[in-house]
């Protein structure tokens, strides 16, 4: 992957080269006018929602990752990579999400492009505080180096699943877009506040539905949704840590078909993206049943031809909550 990664960047700085002079020229003052879109790149789905939902008819957004392609096993092309180089704004979530990011930042012309560190500065949990926090005794050490393998970074980088946090993000987006484009500054601010008051209800909303729930403990597939959890004050109880890839040992799915029993929970929760076999099993062995919660990491062609977004989708997981948490 290293030396794959390394040939795209030379690639893509050999095209920068090229045309630095022309970028220095057009592109080292913001936009003010003419009929040109300033060009958004963005590395999730959450982040391209955002960018449309302020940008409107003024930009041009493209999220990186295809449909259907779960974001830690995504690998930039060639093609992704020349793309990229003509980004008037690069916003990505960080926080150790995107692997391959770094080095494709390092490689970007710094006067054309507008690069966005969308959880920089937020208040971030650590990985250790919610990964692999139910694992049994039982795990064996050639378990945890695979573990370490799928090592994802120091910080939990599903920020967007608190609509405060996204909101924060949004903001971020929000004040970038108008650096780069001053004439329609007003309109990304009316934009953002529209977006705005419709996370604050999603946020409102689900206070509400965890306030009535007679049960606060919630079982998924992967450690997604940690910062949802502590929005909420839910407790979130992971079968594997913050890459789905990661499965546990035969010891740790006995103490988690246990720990189900034990504690009254009635679903287990898969995900899209992610194969629900593990939690089919533990769901089978528990007596219990399956419902799918779905952690915003990319859209499906199934969710884009329905319509859906990241409110409908928040709104269908605040429903399937209310229902495993009653």
């Amino acid at each position: 992957m290293k030396k794959s990664l390394l040939a795209i960047l030379s690639l893509v700085t050999a095209v920068s080269i090229a045309g630095c002079g022309a970028a220095e020229q057009t592109t080292s003052t913001p936009q003010s006018g003419g009929d040109a879109k300033p060009k958004v790149y963005t590395t999730i789905y959450p982040l391209e929602y955002v960018a449309k939902r302020i940008g409107g008819e003024h930009v041009e957004v493209t999220n990186m990752i295809p449909l259907g392609v779960e974001p830690h096993d995504y690998e930039p092309t060639a093609k992704d990579m020349v793309a990229l180089a003509n980004a008037d704004v690069f916003a990505y979530n960080g926080s150790g999400l995107e692997l391959w990011v770094d080095k494709a930042v390092s490689n970007l012309d710094k006067n054309k492009t507008v690069i966005v560190n969308a959880s920089e500065g937020l208040d971030l949990l650590k990985a250790s505080e919610d990964e692999h926090e139910h694992e049994g005794e039982a795990a064996t050490e050639e378990h945890a180096k695979e573990e370490h393998d799928h090592d994802h970074g120091e910080f939990d980088p599903h920020v967007w699943l608190d609509p405060m946090k996204l909101k924060a993000q949004a903001e971020k987006v929000k004040n970038t877009l108008a650096q780069k484009d001053q004439a329609h500054a007003a309109d990304f601010e009316k934009n953002f506040a529209q977006l705005a008051a419709d996370l604050d209800k999603l946020d409102q909303d689900f206070n509400t539905m965890v306030s009535a729930a007679p049960k606060k403990e919630f079982m998924t597939s992967h450690s997604a949704f940690s910062y949802l959890a502590k929005r909420y004050g839910l407790e979130q109880v992971a079968i594997s840590g913050l890459n789905p890839a990661d499965e546990p040992s035969p010891g740790e799915l006995k103490s988690l078909v246990e720990h189900v029993k034990e504690h009254n929970i009635s679903y287990v929760m898969f995900e899209t993206l992610v194969s629900p076999k593990v939690a089919e099993v533990i769901a089978k062995e528990a007596g219990v049943k399956t419902a799918t919660l779905n952690p915003l990491e990319g859209l499906t062609e199934d969710d884009v031809k329905a319509g859906r977004d990241y409110l409908s989708i928040m709104r269908d997981n605040m429903e399937t909550l209310k229902v495993a948490l009653n």
